[in-house]
Parts: C-alpha cells; sequence; structure tokens
C-alpha cells in the first residue's frame, strides 16, 4: 500500500544551513560547470601533450574531431536509429576518411597512423589507397555497384565468347548430317542466314509474357497471368517513430486524466492503428494507522476500481490530434473483435496499394474459389487485405468528393474481373457521362456495346437491361430453375448465362436527365436482378439526397465512401459521420451487408499502363467456338416506360365521367367526387384520364317528336 503520510512527532533536529563542503560539491555537480571543466581538462591536455599527439596522427586529427562532433550531434538530435538502418554509409564514411589520411601521409602530412595505412610512398601504398575507395564506394552503393560489375562482366564474356554455328533445322542420320556439313554450298547458306538473323532487330518480349503457361477456358478464351499487373512496392515506416507516437497516446491521454495503455499497433499503408485498452479509475480512503513510538502514519487504501468510459477517449479525438501534430485522427471504438479502442493516425508517408498485392492475398483467394465475381477492395487500417463478392452483395454503391478515388476503385473492380474471367463467364455495359474514365474499356470483348456516354442511349441501355432480366426469369420459369446458378449448373459453355454487370461512373447527370426513369430502372434493377446473375456498380460524387435517394439507398446496401465535404454527406451515403474525416487518395470507408459498422480501407492503386496491357490481351483475342458475343444496339430498345409497367385496367366510372363530361361545360375534380360520391384520389385519376382522351363533345339536347 502507497505510504503518504509523515510521523505527527516533530523530528528531534532542525534544519540548518547545508556545510561548504556541500555548497562546493554542488556548485561542480551543476551541468554547466561540468562541461567547461571537460572543455578546460581537454584543452590543457592538448597543450601539453600537442607534439606527441600530432606526431601521432597528423592532419587526421581533424577527421577524428569531424567524425566526434558527428556522433555527438547524432546521439543529442535523437537520430541514433539512422545510423543503425545506414550502417553500410557510416562503414563507407570510414573507408573513405581512412583513405584520405593515406594520402595526406604521401606529403608527411598523416603522421605515424598515416604512414602506417600506407605503408610506404610508392606504388603498393597507392594501390592500398585505391582499394580503400573501392570498398566505400561498394559499401556506400551497393546496388549500382553490382550493377556495373554485372555489366563489366556481361561485355567481357560477350567478347570472348566464340560465334555459335546454326543449328538444323531437324534431325538427321549421322552420315547425312556430316555430308551437309562437308557440302561447301550449304556452309555458304547457312554463314549467309546467320549474318542476316544477326543483322535484323530481335523484338522485345513484354516481361509478362516471361515463362508464361497460357490457361485457356473451355469457351477457348486464355486467361491474362497475374505478371501483367505490376508488382507491389512497400513502404517501410520508421519504427522508434512509430513507438515515439504511442508514447504521446500515453502521456496526451494521461495528461486529461485518463489512464490508458496502448497493447498493439497495426501498420497500414495509410494509417496506423494505435489499439489503447481503457485503465482503471480507483478511489482511495486514507487510513490512520499509528506507530509503537507513538507517531502516527497515513496510508491510502484502495475502495473501488471501475474501468474507464469509452465516451472519454473519444471525446478527446481534437487532443490527441493536437499532440500528434495530425491533420486528423479517426477513433473507432471498440474495434470489432477486440478488447480495444483503436485510434488511427495518419502516416508521414503514405503509401499505396497494388492490385495485384491483394489479388495474391489468402482472402481473396479464398473468395475466389467459390465465386466468380471476388473483387479486391484494398488493405486494412492493420495492413490486411480485404475483398468481397459481388453475388453476395449483390450491388455497390460509391460515393466521393472528386479527386477523391471513385474513378481508380470502378478501374480496379473492372480489372478485377478481368483478370480471372472471359466473356463467357462476365459481361459489361458501361455508362462514362463524363466521356474520358471509362472509355479505355472500348476494344474489349467483355463490352455488349461500346461504353455508353450519350443520356439518351444511357436510359436505352437501363431500359434494355430491365427486358433483358425479365427475359431471364420466364426462361428461368420454363426450366425449373431458381437462379443463374441454377441454371449453368447442368449447361455446357454455349449454353450458359454469362453475368452482367452494369458500371456507371456518374449517377448524378443521369438523375438530372432523366429523375423518374433512371431512379425507377435502377430500383427494380436492385430488387429483382440479383438471382438473374445482373449486378450493379454505381458511383456518384455528389451524396445528396436528391441524387442518392431513399429507395435508391434501401437497395445498395454494400456502400464505399470516400472522403466527402461534410457530415451531411457522410450521413447520406452511410448513416454515419467520419468520411468527412478521411485523407483522400483512396482512403475510403467500407460499409459490407453483414456488418453495421465501416471499415476504413485504403483502396487499390491500377495505373493506366496496367489498363492498357488488359485491355490489349483481351483485344488481340478470338473465341475458337462457334458462339460468339455479338454487341447489342441499345437504340433498337423501344420507348416502352422502363421495367415493363402495365398499364392499369380503366377505371368502371369513366364513361359516367365522361357522360357528366357532355352534359356540363365546366368539370373538375372536385365536382365529380360530389356527383359520383368517390374519393378525392380516383376523381383526380378519372379527371387526368378525360384530359389524356382530349376535348369531350357536349351532350345534344333532345327535341320533341
Amino acid at each position: 500500500m502507497p505510504r503518504t503520510g509523515t510521523r505527527s512527532k516533530p523530528r528531534r533536529k532542525a534544519r540548518g544551513r547545508p556545510s561548504a563542503w556541500l555548497r562546493f560539491s554542488g556548485f561542480f555537480a551543476r551541468p554547466v560547470v561540468r562541461r567547461i571543466t571537460l572543455i578546460v581538462v581537454i584543452v590543457v591536455l592538448l597543450y601539453v601533450l600537442w607534439d606527441g599527439i600530432f606526431a601521432l596522427f597528423g592532419w587526421g586529427l581533424t577527421m577524428i574531431a569531424i567524425a566526434l562532433g558527428a556522433l555527438t550531434w547524432a546521439i543529442r538530435s535523437g537520430r541514433g536509429s539512422v545510423v543503425k538502418q545506414r550502417w553500410n554509409w557510416v562503414l563507407g564514411g570510414i573507408s573513405f576518411a581512412v583513405a584520405a589520411w593515406g594520402i595526406l601521409a604521401f606529403f608527411a602530412l598523416g603522421g605515424r597512423v598515416g604512414e602506417g595505412i600506407i605503408g610506404a610512398p610508392d606504388a603498393v601504398g597507392g594501390l592500398r589507397v585505391v582499394g580503400l575507395v573501392v570498398l566505400g564506394t561498394i559499401l556506400t552503393v551497393p546496388a549500382e555497384s553490382l550493377r556495373v560489375v554485372k555489366s563489366g562482366w556481361r561485355t567481357l564474356s560477350g567478347v570472348a565468347r566464340p560465334r555459335p554455328r546454326p543449328a538444323p533445322a531437324q534431325t538427321a542420320p549421322a552420315e547425312a548430317t556430316a555430308d551437309v556439313a562437308a557440302s561447301p554450298e550449304v556452309e555458304a547458306v547457312a554463314e549467309a542466314e546467320q549474318r542476316q538473323a544477326e543483322a535484323a532487330p530481335v523484338p522485345a518480349a513484354p516481361a509478362w509474357r516471361s515463362q508464361y503457361e497460357p490457361i485457356l477456358t473451355p469457351g477457348g478464351w486464355q486467361l491474362p497471368p497475374i505478371d501483367i499487373l505490376d508488382k507491389p512496392v512497400e513502404v517501410k515506416l520508421d519504427k522508434e517513430d512509430i513507438d515515439q507516437r504511442a508514447r504521446l497516446i500515453e502521456e496526451a491521454l494521461a495528461s486529461y486524466g485518463v489512464e490508458a495503455k496502448v497493447v498493439q499497433i497495426n501498420t497500414g499503408p495509410t494509417v496506423t492503428q494505435f489499439g489503447v485498452e481503457p485503465g482503471w479509475h480507483k478511489k482511495y480512503k486514507e487510513v490512520r494507522e499509528k506507530l509503537r513510538d507513538g507517531g502516527y502514519e497515513t496510508r491510502l487504501e484502495e475502495v473501488s476500481r471501475t474501468r474507464v468510459r469509452v465516451e472519454r477517449i473519444t471525446s478527446l479525438a481534437s487532443d490527441l490530434a493536437l499532440a500528434l501534430a495530425a491533420p486528423s485522427i479517426r477513433i473507432e471504438a471498440p474495434v470489432p473483435g477486440k478488447p480495444v479502442v483503436g485510434i488511427e493516425v495518419p502516416n508521414t508517408v503514405f503509401g499505396s496499394v497494388a492490385l495485384r498485392s491483394v489479388i495474391e492475398s489468402a482472402a481473396f483467394q479464398k473468395i475466389q474459389a467459390r465465386s466468380k465475381l471476388a473483387i479486391a477492395l484494398g488493405k486494412g487500417a492493420g495492413g490486411e487485405a480485404v475483398s468481397g463478392d459481388l453475388t453476395r452483395m449483390p450491388h455497390l454503391l460509391i460515393a466521393g468528393a472528386t479527386g477523391s478515388g471513385k474513378t481508380v476503385c470502378l478501374n480496379s473492380v473492372v480489372c478485377c474481373l478481368l483478370v480471372h474471367n472471359s466473356p463467357d463467364d462476365v459481361q459489361f455495359i458501361m455508362i462514362d457521362p463524363k466521356r474520358v474514365e471509362l472509355v479505355t474499356f472500348n476494344g474489349m470483348p467483355h463490352l455488349l456495346a461500346p461504353v455508353v456516354v450519350d443520356a439518351d442511349r444511357a436510359v436505352r441501355a437501363l431500359k434494355w437491361l430491365n427486358q433483358e432480366m425479365d427475359g431471364r426469369y420466364r426462361l428461368f420459369a420454363q426450366v425449373g430453375a431458381r437462379n443463374i446458378e441454377g441454371y449453368n449448373k447442368d449447361r455446357g459453355p454455349g449454353d450458359q448465362l454469362p453475368y452482367l454487370v452494369l458500371i456507371i461512373d456518374e449517377l448524378a447527370d443521369l438523375m438530372m436527365t432523366a429523375f423518374d426513369e433512371v431512379e425507377h430502372t435502377l430500383c427494380r434493377l436492385a430488387q429483382l436482378s440479383r438471382a438473374t446473375g445482373i449486378h450493379l456498380v454505381v458511383a456518384t460524387q455528389r451524396p445528396s439526397v436528391d441524387v442518392v435517394t431513399g429507395l435508391i439507398k434501401a437497395n445498395f446496401p454494400t456502400r464505399i465512401s470516400f472522403a466527402v465535404t461534410s457530415q451531411v454527406d457522410s450521413r447520406t451515403i452511410l448513416d454515419l459521420v467520419g468520411a468527412e474525416k478521411l485523407l483522400g487518395r483512396g482512403d475510403m470507408l467500407y460499409m459490407p451487408t453483414e456488418t453495421g459498422k465501416p471499415k476504413r480501407l485504403q483502396g487499390n492503386l491500377v495505373s493506366d499502363a496496367e489498363i492498357e496491357r488488359l485491355v490489349y490481351f483481351w483485344g488481340n483475342q478470338r473465341p475458337r467456338q462457334p458462339w460468339e458475343v455479338r454487341p447489342v444496339n441499345f437504340d433498337e430498345v423501344d420507348d416502352a416506360p422502363a421495367g415493363g409497367r402495365v398499364t392499369a385496367a380503366p377505371d368502371p366510372l369513366l364513361e359516367e365521367a365522361k357522360r357528366l363530361a357532355r352534359e356540363h361545360k365546366q368539370v373538375s375534380a372536385s365536382f365529380l367526387q360530389r356527383r359520383l360520391r368517390i374519393g378525392y384520389p380516383r376523381a383526380a385519376r378519372l379527371m387526368e384520364a378525360l384530359e389524356q382522351e382530349g376535348p369531350i363533345e357536349p351532350a345534344q339536347p333532345k327535341r320533341d317528336g
């Protein structure tokens, strides 16, 4: 138990003035006095022993002084980690310094140490200096040195290697081979062919085609290799900097009276998540005990302890951002599946996530083994790969401000599907009102039609997709299948139905052009198209209620939000705040269907070169089977209402309403309501039907006789 009290009995000996010896020793214990004393001692020793020291080291003393100064500066500035990380630079610098010391010895300025380095001022000493310079160069730049050595070795081996003789085109018996080799005409022809082959330029094959075994699908298509995507480049973070941030978090929380401890650190490409375990709030009481000598002692005894409330940590988000000098931090309380509070702090160096690194992960391979529409999303705050299944989503809604990474996310989804699926498995309909984003995919056989850039053709494409969905449902009803998996189960490659994925890059432009048709068509597709293998991926840069309406949100349970400008936009897309604190450049919140809280991810980065390679790979193929993907002409779609709306049956009171309209000059909804004794909505519908049929001739008066 902590003891805070003291004896109540007064001390017998009063404190007096410290002695002269204590004052003298305290004066020399001061840091400034100690430093001055050390400098004076060093100067005196150098003055007394200067002749011997200079004879021993010569002008190499300047190098020793520079080295000691640099080492002292590195230790006092807290940059000792640089010495550990760049140890090869330190050794290389020492090698250069020793070589310079040997050069001074050639001019009798290096002292006895310099003479010991070179041995003698002759050619052997010069070779020693050159060897030290070469060693320092190798230690300082090892990669470049190895590249130079390899290049020189290739040059020397190419000069020394004899010119090979051309191999025969086919195997022949030994006697025939000897006769051919002995023929001077054949030798002359062979030498001419060899000179021509050496003079002709050899085209360089792409790197992704080397050592590639083609994978053929049942339909005759060839799948692209994984080497067609760029290799990931990982960004290493300073471990000491991360540990320093963890200490700052603990100190900042303690300064506000919150006891907590950082128990885990998860480093991601963009943010680092610090897992903070809340401490205990303890209550004490003072207990006074009597000692044997008659005095009293006061101690504190613990009465109760309670956990620190999570709200006390989440309310300090702005204060923690100030202590860490971060633009903004996000607190996830608690982390799903862990008894900690996650504090996500942006890294000093932002890294990117390559699509290939997520595709090669175990999480993606597990989903890809059971589904054709596996998509790679990115990496979480702890660096773990996150993937999804589009067939279970079943639709995806993406929103975010301009330049936050929506189009890159769409490209990542499309490229991920292109790597593992042929046109027999997945086909696309792409709508790009901006005309510059998705048009790079034109030319690949997966497209049912060229990328739609016109708003009117986009509406027709949505109507065609509705008709295709209705046709598939009728086909399923004929064969007794419940969904596309059941229909394709026992059918060959030519009879199977492919999945259809609709990609819309900007929903707001379509909603402004034809709000009613677009909203009704999208909602009907989202409600009914899952079983038919039709899935939607929609993106918008304006997540407002007039674009992302309540009907659209209800039918798109899986959503991704990139950085937005306000909390209102974050609530519109996610029903939660937090997207306004994202960093941009692919930083996103992913809310899957099965969870109620979003997860922070860093999205995949797909370069233009990767997209061009994929489109080029698929565009140069032709199917080897009689069935072939034929483009669809959306202009041939009729102008029927979207979704195949059925016209309602005429109202039984319509004829009576027409009779009243002929008998009276002025007819209104309230008039029909009173005369026909019906409600106002039904009277209004009758009034609309009368107006659609045109003017009604008044009834002719009856004539007598």
